[in-house]
């Protein structure tokens, strides 16, 4: 059957082969043409200046890591530090937050499922994460200790857990990122939720491109974010008061601003200078760009500072692979000169770290 219809096809009047090649031609023209829109589709959705895309891509189910829990008494940071950092790891199996200080370490939470991302709380006292206990993740708090979790989203329905959140400045609510998909189209925007209500709306509304991983200043009504225009992801400022966005960065790889707190400096994570990534610094309007970590063997994400705007503590690794799967690290560099020093290097993967803020003077 395929040998006649080749026959037709070569033996046919002149007219009717034209209309036949034209055929062919129409159709090749329409799979080149779908094959085309999906590649764009794929860099349009794609995040240079971030791992995999805006969130990184989803952690490995709990219990798969073929790693042995670990002694944690055995574990130490490599480096002196003052305060606490909490951080992930899946040092035991799956994630879980871990609380380092200059002492040693020691496990927040211990459970089958992974619990991710831990943020600090404005007063210090307690831990905002997300956790996938249903399969979906949602956002909880736990106090300092690690004691009295509390589940604070219950229709969040993430797929990812490091979707990024952020506590108001007055500890009364929580930002959050919200990931949904279509097909193979990918939405992202931000929300926020009444601790105390349980009531939830759009954050920023006036934005209507991609946004997530939330960041206030502590000392002005900005909201630092990470949004996109069209290809990969820029950093963003967004006015409280004059309900104003800004990009503070262009070429779409650029992610995770995070204020100090003074809220005179942004830190944020570029590959503009290496195709990979590092911690730069910038003024709060975009202004005085400084490549702060000079790695150009590794990928350095996710930064926070240190009480007193001293240091910035972010993870590293020198290669990854699907689902950030690496032999991530903590490290600590000195804002005023650009040394680098390693804190914190444990069997599994360390990631987002979040310095413990000061206790706030009372009146």
């Amino acid at each position: 059957m395929k040998r006649r219809k080749s026959l037709i096809l070569f033996f046919a009047p002149k007219k009717e082969a034209k209309k036949r090649f034209s055929s062919i031609r129409n159709s090749k023209s329409r799979q080149f043409i779908f094959l085309l829109c999906l590649f764009l589709v794929f860099q349009l959705f794609s995040c240079e200046g971030e791992p995999n895309d805006l969130p990184a891509k989803p952690f490995p189910p709990s219990n798969t890591n073929s790693l042995k829990p670990a002694n944690l008494s055995s574990l130490k940071p490599e480096a002196s530090f003052q305060g606490q950092i909490v951080f992930h790891s899946n040092l035991d199996g799956d994630h879980e937050l871990y609380l380092l200080t200059k002492d040693g370490l020691k496990k927040l939470t211990d459970n089958s499922w992974d619990d991710v991302c831990g943020k600090w709380s404005p007063d210090g006292q307690k831990i905002a994460f997300a956790a996938n206990p249903e399969g979906k993740y949602e956002i909880f708090t736990i106090q300092a200790d690690g004691t009295h979790l509390s589940q604070v989203t219950t229709n969040l329905q993430n797929p990812i857990g490091h979707a990024g959140h952020a506590w108001n400045p007055d500890g009364r609510s929580i930002v959050y990122t919200v990931q949904r998909s279509r097909g193979i189209f990918r939405r992202h925007w931000m929300e926020t939720i009444n601790l105390e209500t349980k009531k939830t709306k759009r954050f920023m509304p006036e934005f209507k491109q991609h946004a997530g991983i939330p960041d206030f200043s502590p000392t002005s009504p900005l909201v630092a974010f990470t949004g996109k225009k069209s290809r990969g992801w820029d950093a963003a400022v967004f006015n409280l008061e004059t309900r104003e966005s800004k990009f503070l960065t262009e070429g779409g790889k650029s992610c995770r601003p995070h204020f100090s707190h003074d809220g005179q400096k942004l830190a944020y994570v570029s590959a503009e200078a290496d195709g990979k990534a590092d911690i730069w610094l910038m003024n709060p309007d975009g202004t005085g760009k400084k490549r702060l970590t000079n790695r150009d063997e590794t990928y350095d994400y996710f930064p926070a500072w240190s009480p007193d705007d001293r240091y910035i503590v972010f993870s590293s690794v020198d290669h990854y692979g699907d689902n950030l799967k690496g032999n991530w690290a903590l490290y600590l560099v000195e804002v005023a000169t650009g040394k680098t020093t390693l804190l914190f290097d444990s069997p599994g993967g360390d990631l987002f770290p979040h310095w413990r803020p000061a206790r706030r003077k009372q009146n």
